[in-house]
């Protein structure tokens, strides 16, 4: 029992399945909610649950951490297990073509793999206030690899999906909202009332005619297992590339992975990482 025990508590995710046909799902990784290898495969051992339990109909992930719903995936710790890429790309077409119905709730920022996390939720919800969002890696020297690319162009479009992933900026809710990258944004004080009415609605509903109508949706707009796998295989090589080794060699001397201003503004760091030593033209302010 006390190894049982361990593991609850060793575990990034902690469900709540207080009310029948619903989960909360939490996430806390502290210090600032990163992904790392052991993230993903807890997920792909969570989806088994979800899949396993005939009852749950919704389920509802949100932070622990107001400040981070998820920072960004470890790309060295991830880099040293490659597998996890696989896994990933396995967890989000699970979880996008499951019968239960995902929601994610999201305060502060959620960005890279925490971007592409959400997106392969069923629906968003996010605080006005505190969440942000950002595809960081082309700032890195990097492409997004964990589905951003594929998704992004579906729920808002080739120009905006290009200006999100291009520019490598942080957007707020307000503007997520306009995109149609998430379904609404919520003034903070509202948005757990709102996702707990909405959560509680969908599972009065039959588990049955809510996943057929999922699966007929998903006819047009989720992407395909080889659209996922053909952005995966990007990743890693472009770690040896040059300029993405000079990029991650000043990030790893800003705060990188902790509680830091680099973290909380990520977006606006960038554009200095591509300039030579001393030049201090259009450095972040």
């Amino acid at each position: 029992m006390a190894n049982a025990t361990y593991e609850v508590q060793a575990s990034q995710f902690n469900i709540d399945r207080t009310y029948p046909g619903r989960w909360t799902i939490t996430f806390s990784n502290p210090p600032i909610n990163m992904f790392v290898p052991s993230t993903i495969v807890e997920l792909g051992a969570l989806m088994t649950d979800i899949e396993a339990d005939p009852s749950v109909k919704v389920v509802v992930f949100q932070s622990a951490n107001p400040e981070f719903f998820i920072a960004h995936l470890d790309v060295a710790k991830a880099a040293k297990r490659p597998e996890v890429l696989g896994l990933w790309r396995e967890f989000v077409l699970r979880i996008s073509s499951a019968p239960v119905v995902s929601i994610a709730k999201i305060r502060g920022r959620t960005r890279g793999i925490g971007n592409e996390f959400v997106l392969a939720c069923d629906m968003r919800f996010a605080s006005r206030q505190s969440a942000l969002f950002g595809n960081p890696e082309v700032g890195v020297g990097l492409v997004p690899g964990g589905g951003a690319l594929e998704w992004l162009p579906r729920l808002v479009g080739r120009s905006r999906a290009l200006e999100i992933v291009l520019s490598a900026d942080d957007f707020d809710a307000d503007i997520a909202e306009r995109y149609g990258w998430v379904n609404r944004a919520l003034d903070d004080g509202a948005l757990d009332s709102f996702v707990d009415a909405l959560a509680r609605r969908l599972a009065s509903f039959d588990r049955e005619p809510l996943g057929a109508a999922k699966a007929q949706i998903n006819r047009f707009g989720t992407p395909t297992a080889a659209e996922l796998q053909s952005s995966n295989e990007m990743i890693f090589p472009m770690l040896a590339l040059p300029g993405t080794q000079a990029r991650r060699d000043k990030i790893r001397n800003v705060g990188y992975g902790v509680p830091s201003d680099f973290e909380f503004n990520f977006g606006r760091y960038l554009p200095s990482f591509g300039q030579a030593d001393g030049d201090d033209t259009g450095t972040h302010q």
